[in-house]
């Protein structure tokens, strides 16, 4: 692919005991069914979660901080794609910490175990919208590839589907980091996400 180097690059995985605080949210219907990020299909009544950066595989303790219950989910998916917020949890470990009906909690995450070694490349990169109209995506692409460089739709499957556009797709989270802050002293919308491709 082009801009890929020759190299294969380590994806960053979080060291077990890392720590990260913030919003959670959850998400079941109409993603049930459909295929996740990783290749399985989503099975909301499994204790799975979606992550914008941790590799797959990664099994995360998540703590309702609102009234101390805690779950254990496996990231098998990319979101949540809603800034400020830091993982999506399945129903069932949504229920589990009795945060269904406010629908988000503050929580903080705690890497417990890592990802077995995975052979997918996985590079990160900079969503900066979501659109519901696939003609308003390749607007703000079209202006971001000017000035940016490499920039790309990709579909998320939902009821209606949701276009994502996506700037760059570098090595490591510190690089994707460095370029969502250019884009950001803009004035745009910016955060890193994991690109993974097979």
């Amino acid at each position: 692919m082009a801009g890929c180097k020759k190299k294969s690059a380590k994806p960053v995985t979080p060291p077990v005991g890392a720590v990260q605080s913030g919003i959670a949210s959850w998400y079941g219907n109409p993603y049930h069914g459909r295929r996740a990020a990783n290749g399985e299909i989503f099975d909301m009544e499994q204790f799975t979660a979606a992550h914008r950066t941790f590799s797959f595989g990664t099994w995360v303790r998540v703590h309702n901080l609102d009234n101390g219950k805690l779950v254990e989910v496996r990231i098998t998916d990319r979101g949540p794609f809603i800034r400020g917020r830091i993982i999506d949890l399945s129903r069932a470990a949504a229920r589990s910490i009795a945060m269904l009906g406010p629908g988000i909690a503050k929580v903080r995450l705690e890497v417990i175990r890592a990802p077995e070694v995975s052979g997918a490349q996985e590079h990160f990169t900079v969503q900066v919208g979501s659109f519901r109209v696939r003609e308003n995506a390749g607007k703000l692409r079209e202006q971001m590839q000017a000035r940016y460089g490499t920039t790309s739709i990709s579909r998320r499957d939902a009821d209606p589907p949701q276009w994502r556009v996506l700037v760059g797709a570098v090595e490591t989270q510190e690089q994707a980091e460095e370029l969502a802050g250019r884009i950001r002293s803009t004035g745009a919308e910016a955060f890193v996400v994991r690109k993974d491709e097979p």
